[in-house]
């Protein structure tokens, strides 16, 4: 093994140039495949964060649309036995309101919260950009882009106008930033006990949130299903992230075949690539080979050293392309950004993937090499030395 490492290193040294463009192309290879699948990956991560990531990922509610849900702790106890995989639960209540300014009335959806679920949830208390989530008559959040438009301040009153037309005076207690620009300009965040006492719900809510371990997030539809089976009542209705984004789950796993069928072709190139120029190599340092062959050297080793040369380049070659392809993720989240400035998909890293592209560019130059090893077998090294 030794003789034949020290060997395919002097034949890869004999031709430098040679050696340094094949370790390019295998870099080039790997940063592709890499590059492909870190953007795939974060952009599939960025959907679905936005999508489930500090939201409700199963809700109950109430069957007809302006419904309320009344005596609902003994339902939350049911929930919580019903489903292992259920990290939080939170009871809300939500209803459309106004609020009354000089200019124009803007609809606002208040939203009743216990200051635990909203933190557990929504994770709110690391979106508040000022003042607090507080306990309070009639003390509310508001999105930053209504303290923007407005021009309200920590401590300003405000007046909600409520679906039956009663105005009431509000406090804001501060502002938060939930990365959606939907929801700063149309959420007003409150504890539940106001917003039922701005409402004139007494104790019912309009639905029961809850939020999923991180590995069990795609089991949310398995996890619906053993909820509604558990409260069996036909006055509610239970949905799941995962069964109303079919179309988004869908297109994921498209992006994945993509990705996929792309990582293939660049591999089916370098196998094919280190095969011709391995194979190439085997008649250009076929005199050494007869030689060698002629000292002694047997058919096994011989092969060895062109699969030697194959590892070698595979190494080399993964680790520039693991370089590059990282290198050009990172310069794509740093220069390719929305018009506020924020990256069109952040910097993902996957180790596992890396680790794995990596290893799957030393394989193919492995099996690429498997040829040229062959062919090096069969030479015969009388007629080689008596041709040359």
């Amino acid at each position: 093994m030794k003789l034949s490492f020290q060997i395919a290193k002097r034949f890869l040294r004999s031709n430098l140039t040679q050696t340094i463009i094949i370790i390019l192309g295998i870099g080039i290879g790997v940063s592709v495949q890499i590059f492909i699948g870190l953007l795939i990956g974060g952009l599939q991560n960025s959907l679905v964060e936005t999508t489930i990531g500090n939201s409700s990922q199963i809700t109950v509610s109430a069957q007809e649309e302006e419904g309320l849900i009344s005596e609902y702790e003994p339902m939350i106890k049911d929930i919580e036995n019903a489903d292992g995989r259920i990290e939080f639960v939170s009871p809300v209540l939500d209803n459309p309101s106004f609020l009354a300014t000089d200019e124009k009335n803007q609809s606002l959806l208040v939203r009743g919260m216990e200051k635990a679920g909203a933190n557990s949830i929504y994770s709110l208390s690391e979106y508040i950009t000022e003042g607090s989530f507080e306990k309070g008559e009639n003390k509310v959040l508001l999105g930053i882009a209504l303290k923007e438009e407005y021009d309200l301040q920590k401590d300003d009153m405000i007046n909600l106008i409520t679906p039956d037309k009663r105005t009431v005076e509000c406090k804001v207690s501060g502002f938060f930033d939930l990365q959606v620009a939907s929801i700063n300009e149309s959420w007003c965040i409150t504890t539940l006990e106001n917003a039922q006492e701005i409402f004139g719900t007494g104790d019912e809510i309009s639905s029961i949130e809850m939020q999923m371990y991180d590995e069990n997030v795609f089991e949310a539809d398995e996890a619906a299903t053993k909820i509604t089976k558990k409260l069996d009542d036909d006055s509610i209705v239970v949905t799941d992230w995962k069964t109303e984004n079919q179309s988004l789950l869908s297109g994921l796993r498209g992006q994945s075949i993509s990705s996929l069928m792309i990582q293939i072709f660049v591999m089916i190139s370098v196998v094919l690539g280190i095969s011709s120029i391995l194979a190439i190599t085997v008649m250009q340092k076929s005199r050494q080979i007869g030689i060698l062959k002629a000292m002694g050297i047997n058919n096994g080793k011989a092969s060895l050293i062109f699969l030697t040369e194959g590892l070698i380049l595979g190494v080399f070659g993964a680790i520039a392309g693991v370089l590059m392809g990282l290198g050009l993720s990172y310069a794509f989240s740093t220069f390719a950004l929305n018009a506020d400035g924020t990256p069109v998909v952040d910097l993902y890293i996957d180790k596992g993937f890396i680790a794995l592209s990596g290893c799957i560019a030393v394989a193919a130059c492995l099996i690429a090499s498997l040829i040229p090893a062959r062919r090096s077998s069969k030479l015969n090294p009388i007629d080689i030395i008596r041709n040359n």
